[in-house]
């Protein structure tokens, strides 16, 4: 399995002292320690180097924490951490994490950068459902790797790790919760680099999105402009993601600028009953153009003699439609994407 090599990306932003701390961290953690010394600090940079070495370090999924001493006349800190498992239990853990790390990424080796992305994407969609309880674990890659559920910062590592090993630079992008627009928690998703570009990706808002059984690239491969239309400002630098030509439905010449493009398309679809996913980029995503292009939808299902249920991801301007010869309970849904929760 090849791993990406190269310089932790939140470690790259540290001051000295915080980078003696981090590796400290990372070290006394990975080696399992009872104990270890930092340099002194503030509990509260302490905490944050720790949130962002995990964020580095995906594979640490079993360190949830610390508690520390001071003694006087000490510049160090004595660091206590808190794990989530038994010595001997993590070993196993790490030893299953691997074999199915080793086994996830094995049939993608071959592929281009972005069908890895894609693939990785895909798994995340199509095998990892959001755990309403929040587990510890859902916060780990153990969750989605290991039990098949995790929250949005347990998948955002998740897609790290798994980038990581077949040769994919990835980092992990958190932003604040919001109370004024009732964001009660942070949200993680992914900055990828592909093809020497930078795009973001976030598979726990297309993973919610995903209920009709239709994979769903809303949030694949976005620039700055579309990704915070729904996303808050982020915590800690990251790239700047200027492409906007490259979305997955751009790629796949479903992203529409005319009214007619969309017809035929549609019509396409109803005839042959299957869901028809599409992005508006028309212009701004009004009112009366969002009734316009479900009246098209709908239009296209009676002439095959169907019924349009149809999905709106409004920031988005993603439309779903499924054709059927059932009529839905709901003619149209305004679909939410989920912001996870990262506690």
């Amino acid at each position: 399995m090849r791993e990406l090599r190269m310089e932790p990306y939140y470690f790259s932003q540290m001051s000295k002292t915080e980078q003696a701390v981090y590796h400290a961290m990372k070290a006394g953690f990975t080696e399992l320690t009872p104990s270890f010394l930092v340099p002194r600090m503030e509990a509260r940079e302490l905490a944050e180097i720790f949130f962002r070495m995990r964020l580095d370090c995906p594979e640490i999924f079993f360190g949830v924490g610390f508690r520390y001493r001071s003694y006087p006349d000490s510049g160090n800190l004595e660091i206590i951490p808190e794990y989530l498992f038994e010595k001997s239990k993590i070993r196993d853990h790490q030893k299953a994490m691997k074999a199915r790390t080793e086994k996830l990424v094995r049939p993608a080796m071959t592929l281009k950068e972005k069908e890895k992305e894609q693939y990785i994407h895909d798994f995340i969609c199509e095998h990892v459902r959001y755990d309403k309880l929040k587990k510890a674990y859902s916060h780990e890659i153990i969750g989605p790797l290991g039990q098949g559920v995790g929250v949005c910062e347990g998948i955002a590592k998740t897609v790290k790790i798994l980038c990581d090993s077949l040769g994919i630079w990835c980092i992990i992008a958190v932003s604040e919760a919001n109370p004024e627009k009732k964001i009660k928690y942070r949200h993680a998703w992914n900055i990828v680099r592909i093809d020497g570009t930078y795009y973001h990706l976030d598979a726990t808002f297309d993973n919610s999105l995903g209920k009709w059984g239709t994979l769903r690239y809303d949030y694949f491969n976005l620039d700055d402009a579309r990704i915070f239309r729904d996303h808050e400002p982020v915590i800690w630098r990251i790239p700047a993601c200027g492409d906007g030509d490259h979305s997955y439905y751009r790629e796949k010449k479903l992203s529409f600028t005319k009214t007619d493009e969309v017809e035929k398309r549609a019509a396409q679809a109803a005839k042959k009953g299957k869901p028809f996913v599409f992005h508006w980029r028309g212009g701004y995503l009004t009112k009366e153009k969002a009734g316009e292009l479900i009246g098209i939808l709908e239009r296209a299902a009676a002439e095959k003699n169907r019924f349009a249920k149809i999905g709106l991801n409004w920031p988005q301007a993603v439309f779903q439609a499924d054709f059927s010869e059932k009529n839905p309970e709901q003619a149209v849904v305004y679909e939410e994407a989920n912001e996870g929760e990262l506690e």
